[in-house]
């Protein structure tokens, strides 16, 4: 059991790693690309990104979840795993290609997207080139060091490249195709590697019609997910016709990206574990794991928030500059309680409920959310918040998030109530107020940049410095107190340290 703890561990150290270097990665381009492209630009390839991302959807039918937990089942025979492979990419082949043509069709049906159809067609490699990248073998397989070596290699070369040959306006054409490139790249190299651990010679039939229910369920789920994900990016682009809205709020959910991204990449560390331990019908290593990642999501998101909402002005400016995207803290600020909601629910659904194979309630809730967020959306857009739809956009997303979190924590109540309310969450809660009320103090009350108000007149630097120390003051607070306190992570951690 030690060296199954240790080995989530490591997988667990080495995602966040990888997470951490792809965000820093991202940081450097993303300010950049803000100022060069615009926000009218930017905003056009947001709105054509979320575009393409519905019909990726559709070529996926929810295949990388099913794939992931069959997988697990065979990892360790490798002929059964290949049968499987074999099986999984031949489906996933046969609707990208009828997705692809879906999406074809709509382009030329629709004006505003044939305006857009060069950048619609680049973005497009993404999902052409995804159907060959065997991504979920090496999530069963849990190879965590692989994935990350690989792409922060991959991500580097395109920062670099972004850097180098993104200098107009003009150029988001070729901006579009570098970010296209890293799925074509990372496909090219799983092609490659996962031969080690697969044939592509048939000894097998392929038994694909057992996975028609689960597929529908999992298909439905990933076009709900997808609507309930991007229609706010979607209708914004329609409400605002030179898509200068659409920027700010690319801008404003950057911020918040980044932290859900940390927290589905370590999920991808659980999944396959959940399942496995679910199967074996080891009920407390299952119940473990899930009180685990719970208390990892809570231990990063909630600083994050606190930060998140208190610097959202210092943060959009580092990001964007100081032209244009004029609502982007606003829209930081509203979106910054999704870290937390839309983390625990994707926890729900791809520890809990998938491995359960109970689907289906997360379908509803889903479904609940899609038609919610669109009424929400258009109501705030286009009547509360009119002059401001970016915002109203994002107070609508924010509050149909939480209540689809409502509703997935009382379908699992057996399951997550042990592992979110308890004493542990409490030391959080506590910690976490301490920063709050240094991080006022600091940013406020007395504003830590006044001590070098008179030596440096640039605002980007002066953001950075406030940033960089506000945050790091509130780091060392938060650990000291959790410390006190003995939190399990960072007593656990304190402990093996005075073990070893």
């Amino acid at each position: 059991m030690n060296d199954m703890k240790d080995n989530i561990r490591t997988n667990v150290i080495v995602n966040l790693i990888r997470t951490l270097a792809l965000t820093i990665l991202s940081f450097l381009t993303f300010p950049y690309v803000c100022r060069v492209l615009g926000d009218a630009q930017l905003g056009l390839y947001t709105w054509c990104n979320t575009f393409v991302y519905y019909f990726l959807i559709l070529a996926k039918i929810g295949l990388p979840n099913l794939a992931i937990r069959e997988c697990v089942k065979v990892r360790d025979d490798k002929e059964k795993l290949s049968n499987k492979a074999q099986g999984f990419f031949l489906l996933q082949l046969t609707t990208t290609v009828i997705s692809f043509m879906c999406m074809c069709i709509l382009i030329y049906s629709v004006k505003q997207f044939f305006d857009a159809r060069a950048i619609i067609f680049l973005l497009s490699i993404n999902f052409i080139s995804g159907a060959f990248s065997f991504e979920w073998i090496f999530i069963a397989l849990e190879k965590q060091f692989y994935m990350s070596i690989r792409s922060i290699i991959i991500l580097a070369i395109t920062a670099i490249l972004i850097i180098v040959l993104v200098k107009h306006p003009e150029d988001i054409y070729i901006y579009s195709l570098l970010t296209a490139s890293v799925t074509l790249i990372t496909s090219i190299v799983n092609m490659i590697y996962v031969s080690d651990f697969i044939s592509f010679k048939k000894t097998m039939p392929y038994n694909l019609k057992i996975y028609a229910k689960p597929l529908l369920i999992l298909f439905s789920l990933s076009m709900l997910l997808a609507f309930y994900n991007q229609t706010d990016t979607l209708i914004l682009g329609f409400i605002n016709s030179n898509k200068q809205q659409v920027g700010s709020y690319s801008v404003g959910i950057k911020g918040i990206d980044i932290i859900i991204g940390i927290i589905a990449g370590l999920s991808t560390v659980f999944i396959p574990r959940s399942a496995y331990y679910f199967q074996k019908e080891d009920k407390r290593f299952f119940l473990n794991l899930t009180k685990y990642s719970i208390n990892i999501c809570l231990f990063i998101v909630m600083p994050a928030i606190i930060t998140m909402s208190i610097m959202s002005n210092q943060i959009c400016t580092l990001i964007a500059g100081v032209n244009g995207y004029n609502d982007a803290s606003w829209v930081l600020i509203s979106l910054s309680c999704m870290m937390l909601t839309y983390s625990l629910a994707d926890i729900i659904y791809g520890q809990i409920l998938l491995p359960m194979k109970k689907e289906k309630y997360y379908l509803l809730s889903i479904l609940f959310g899609v038609i919610s967020n669109i009424a929400l959306s258009l109501l705030f857009g286009l009547v509360l918040f009119k002059d401001r739809p970016a915002l109203g956009v994002a107070l609508a997303t924010m509050i149909v998030d939480l209540i689809v979190l409502i509703i997935l924590v009382g379908l699992t109540w057996k399951w997550v109530k042990a592992a979110i309310f308890n004493k542990n969450t409490l030391k959080l809660i506590i910690a976490n107020s301490c920063v709050a009320i240094l991080s006022i103090i600091l940013v406020f009350v007395l504003p830590i940049k006044n001590i070098w108000a008179n030596n440096v007149t640039n605002i980007y630097t002066s953001y950075i410095l406030e940033l960089l120390i506000v945050v790091l003051i509130d780091a060392i607070i938060y650990v000291i107190v959790l410390a006190i306190l003995k939190e399990d992570l960072v007593y656990s951690f304190i402990k093996r340290k005075n073990d070893n």
